[in-house]
């Protein structure tokens, strides 16, 4: 894992938690105003493409656990921006849909979103920012 010019005590994962951390506190501070948890922010900015997704799907994409994300999708509920319903094609499976006003927090979100992503990658090469989505989407697939 080290190239050489890494210094040894470095930790990609380490990395990785500060940088999540960085970019929640700009995205929390830009987003002070929907008054939104980062757990919220992110299920919204999940949906921002206005597709409807089951639990299950919304949490790969979220990167949480559907029990997890029940609480989130509670909170967003009683805020007006999700539905939930029974989706045509099973039953069984809860469907998550914007509203209106979760539409327009979720427009916003991905605009906040956008313009960190731009501001933080902006003059990096193609190919580094090809390997890093390379080296995060290593990171997400990794089982316990």
């Amino acid at each position: 894992m080290n190239d050489g010019t890494t210094p040894p005590d470095w930790s990609p994962l380490l990395a990785l938690q500060r940088a999540t951390h960085a970019t929640l506190h700009v995205l929390a501070t830009e987003l002070a105003d929907l008054g939104l948890t980062p757990s919220e922010i992110n299920a919204l900015a999940n949906l921002a493409d206005g597709r409807a997704r089951t639990v299950s799907e919304l949490g790969a994409a979220a990167g949480t656990r559907p029990t997890t994300l029940t609480s989130v999708l509670d909170r967003l509920e009683r805020r007006g921006h999700i539905t939930r319903g029974a989706s045509a094609q099973d039953r069984r499976a809860v469907l998550v849909e914007l509203t209106p006003s979760g539409r327009l927090a979720a427009g916003t979100i991905r605009k906040a979103v956008t313009g960190v992503e731009q501001r933080a990658l902006d003059g990096l090469p193609a190919e580094t920012i090809t390997a890093l989505r390379t080296a995060l989407e290593a990171l997400t697939e990794v089982s316990p």
